[in-house]
């Protein structure tokens, strides 16, 4: 029988290999994610959905253009005591500041929608963080709104803009559900889409639509009959103790 020994350099091996899997062990314990959006390729992403046990979901609407419908729309809402968010553009608060302000009074949140609505990943540094103050700085001289949510013009992102979010404190966020009323598809055929939305989805709709009135009154009704709550995008995420997993739904790290 053959006996081995261990001599002193494979000790010091064993003993560096040991303590480094110890190191990451603990680093996983007590902060798994280390940022607030994990990756699928080290990409990091925005909040898409929410993970909730709670039957509750989120109606958004992006203003970049126009306003004709918008004061029926917050009518609507105000029927149906629903509460939701909507993302401003610069350019549209400067058209429109009363009818951002009438947002605000009607119980609305706002969120921000970029200062020019360009492509994000065509910006460098610099530019992404003006045009995101920007943005935010009008949202509250015009409203009084300190808006921490935003949402990228054309869905359009990338690390560059999550981490300098991250930094700024702002939330980036997508949509789970896209009502396509920016194609003025039939109000038939958005109440389908729409409706398919469950617990923790993200709704995309437009405050200037063609048939996204008539359809949101249909889609109120389906949501009030299946017991779903309507509510504002930052009463839906969570803001602490989170990760994004690699499908972009936002998850609570509590137990």
């Amino acid at each position: 029988m053959r006996v081995y020994y261990i001599g002193r350099r494979e000790k010091l091996i064993a003993c560096i290999v040991g303590i480094c899997v110890l190191m990451v062990a603990i680093i996983l314990f007590l902060n798994p994610w280390n940022s607030v959006t994990t990756s699928k390729g080290n990409r990091l992403l925005p909040v898409y959905k929410v993970a909730t046990t709670e039957k509750k979901l989120a109606i958004s609407f992006d203003a970049s253009w126009g306003a004709t419908r918008t004061d029926r729309i917050l009518d609507i809402l105000d029927k149906y005591e629903v509460k939701t968010t909507f993302f401003l553009v610069n350019i549209w608060l400067e058209d429109y500041p009363d009818k951002a302000k009438e947002i605000v009074a009607r119980g609305h949140e706002i969120g921000m929608h970029s200062a020019s609505h360009p492509d994000f990943t065509k910006l460098n540094e610099e530019q992404i963080k003006k045009e995101l103050l920007d943005n935010q700085k009008m949202i509250r001289d015009i409203t009084g709104f300190e808006a921490d949510l935003f949402r990228p013009p054309y869905g359009a992102y990338n690390n560059k803009l999550i981490q300098l979010c991250n930094e700024l404190n702002i939330y980036p966020i997508q949509w789970s559900v896209d009502s396509l009323d920016w194609k003025s598809i039939s109000t038939a055929d958005m109440v389908k889409r729409v409706t398919r939305a469950d617990a923790g989805d993200i709704i995309l709709f437009h405050n200037d639509g063609a048939n996204t009135p008539d359809a949101l009154v249909e889609i109120l009704k389906n949501f009030k009959e299946r017991g779903l709550k309507v509510v504002p995008i930052s009463e839906l995420i969570y803001k602490d103790d989170y990760y994004i997993d690699v499908n972009g739904v936002q998850h609570t790290k509590k137990r």
